[in-house]
C-alpha cells in the first residue's frame, strides 16, 4: 500500500516557491547581493557556501514497491578561503546525509615554481573518472544522476591530485589513499583524465574526454575490532533520490581486490542547444579465484534553453545557465540512460530510463526543476517499470 509522508517545513517551502514564482519572477537580482562573503584589500575572499535542495517524488506503476516521498535532499554548509591565482580552500558538510563533502586545500603551481604547470590539491575531493559525477552538485542538469554514473562513479576520497587546464585541452591525475571521511571504502586509487577541447568559447564548445582509474580495495576494521574482508557493490536507483529501492543491484561482492574504471565523455554546446553523453565501465577482480565481474552503461541527453542562453562551461565541466533576463531562463531536456549489471554468475539486473526535464533558473542562486522518468528494469526475472514525477527547489550560494 502506497503512503505519503506528512508535510514538513521543507514541503511548505517548496509549495510556496512554486506558487509564488510566477508572480515574483520579475527580478531576482537581489539574491546576488546577499552577504555570504567578504573580500579583503589584498584580494583574499572569505565566505560561506550554502546549498539547500528539497525534493518531491511521486511513484506509480511500481507494483506497490516505491512509496511517494518528499523531504530535504541536501543541506550543505561550508566555508571557503581563496585568493585568485594563488590558492583556495574549502570545507563543506551535508547535514542531511551527515557526510562531509569537499574538504581540501589547493595551491597554484605558479606560486611554488614561478610558472604555471597546474594546480596541486590535497584533501578530500572527487575522483576524476565520471564527467557527470564531477559536475558541481548545484549544477546538475537533471534532478538525479544517470544510471551508469550512480553505479560506476567512485565519488570522493582522501588524497592528492594535479590538474592543468588550457583552452584547447586539460589533464588531471590523482592518488587517493585510505578510506573516505565516513571511515569506509578502505584502499587506494590511482586515477587520471584527459580531454581535448577544440572549440572553447561561450556558447560554442566541443569537448571529448577519456578517464581511467584503478582502485585497490583493502580490508577494514570496525570500531569493535572486527576485521571485514574487502568488498564492492554496484547499484542504482531509478533516477529518483528518494527511492527506498535500487532496482538493479549487484549485492555485496566479497573478496574484491582491484576495480578498474574507464570513462568516455563528450559535450557539444552551440548557442541554446547542447548534447552530452558518457560511457562508463567497471571491472572487478577477486582474490578467491572467481572470474572478473564486468558492468557498463551509458547515457546521452539533449538540452534546449528556450530563452536563448547557453549552458556554462569552465574548467572541463558544465555549470548552470546564467539568465539574461530578470525573470530567469527556461531549459528543456531529454535523457536516455542504460545500465547492465548482469555478468554471470552475478545477475544484478538491467535497467533503461527515459527522463524528460525542465529547469527554471531564477537568477544565479535559485533553480526550480521538474523531471518525469519512465524506468524499465529486469533483475532475475522481476520486472519493475515505474513512472516517476519529481520536483526540486534549490537555493545555492
Amino acid at each position: 500500500m502506497r503512503h505519503t509522508r506528512k508535510a514538513t517545513a521543507g514541503s511548505v517551502v517548496l509549495s510556496l516557491l512554486l506558487a509564488a514564482a510566477p508572480a515574483a519572477a520579475r527580478d531576482y537580482s537581489f539574491l546576488g547581493d546577499w552577504p555570504t562573503h567578504t573580500t579583503f584589500a589584498d584580494g583574499t575572499d572569505f565566505g560561506a557556501k550554502l546549498l539547500f535542495q528539497y525534493d518531491v517524488n511521486d511513484f506509480s506503476h511500481d507494483n506497490g514497491l516505491l512509496p511517494d516521498a518528499h523531504t530535504n535532499r541536501r543541506r550543505y554548509f561550508g566555508l571557503y578561503l581563496k585568493k585568485k591565482g594563488v590558492y583556495d580552500a574549502v570545507a563543506q558538510y551535508d547535514f542531511q546525509s551527515r557526510k562531509w563533502q569537499d574538504a581540501y586545500v589547493r595551491v597554484q603551481s605558479k606560486v611554488l615554481f614561478g610558472r604555471d604547470i597546474g594546480a596541486l590539491r590535497a584533501g578530500y575531493s572527487k575522483t576524476p573518472v565520471g564527467f557527470e559525477g564531477n559536475t558541481s552538485t548545484p549544477s546538475g542538469s537533471f534532478i538525479e544522476q544517470a544510471l551508469p554514473t550512480q553505479a560506476v562513479y567512485e565519488s570522493r576520497r582522501v588524497g592528492v591530485d594535479w590538474a592543468l587546464y588550457r583552452p584547447a585541452w586539460l589533464a588531471q591525475a590523482g592518488y587517493y589513499d585510505g578510506s573516505d571521511l565516513e571511515g569506509t571504502n578502505d584502499g587506494h586509487t590511482l586515477a587520471g583524465r584527459v580531454a581535448w577541447v577544440p572549440r572553447n568559447r561561450p556558447g560554442d564548445v566541443l569537448h571529448f574526454g577519456i578517464s581511467a582509474s584503478r582502485e585497490a580495495r583493502e580490508a577494514t576494521t570496525s570500531t569493535r575490532g572486527v576485521l571485514r574482508v574487502p568488498s564492492a557493490k554496484f547499484s542504482a536507483t531509478p533516477e529518483a533520490g528518494l527511492s527506498p529501492l535500487k532496482l538493479v543491484n549487484s549485492g555485496k561482492l566479497a573478496n574484491a581486490t582491484d576495480i578498474d574504471r574507464t570513462g568516455l565523455e563528450g559535450l557539444w554546446i552551440h548557442g541554446p542547444w547542447s548534447l552530452q553523453g558518457e560511457y562508463l565501465r567497471a571491472s572487478t577482480a577477486f582474490s578467491d579465484g572467481r572470474p572478473d565481474y564486468r558492468i557498463d552503461g551509458w547515457y546521452a541527453f539533449t538540452s534546449w534553453v528556450a530563452t536563448g542562453e547557453s549552458r556554462a562551461y569552465k574548467g572541463g565541466n558544465v555549470g548552470n545557465v546564467v539568465p539574461s533576463r530578470s525573470w530567469g531562463a527556461l531549459e528543456f531536456l531529454l535523457r536516455y540512460s542504460t545500465l547492465d549489471l548482469d555478468h554471470a554468475p552475478i545477475m544484478g539486473g538491467r535497467e533503461r530510463d527515459w527522463t524528460l526535464g525542465a529547469n527554471w533558473y531564477l537568477g544565479k542562486h535559485l533553480k526550480l526543476q521538474a523531471n518525469y522518468v519512465r524506468a524499465f528494469s529486469d533483475r532475475k526475472g522481476l520486472v519493475v517499470n515505474p513512472r516517476i514525477f519529481e520536483l526540486r527547489a534549490q537555493i545555492a550560494f
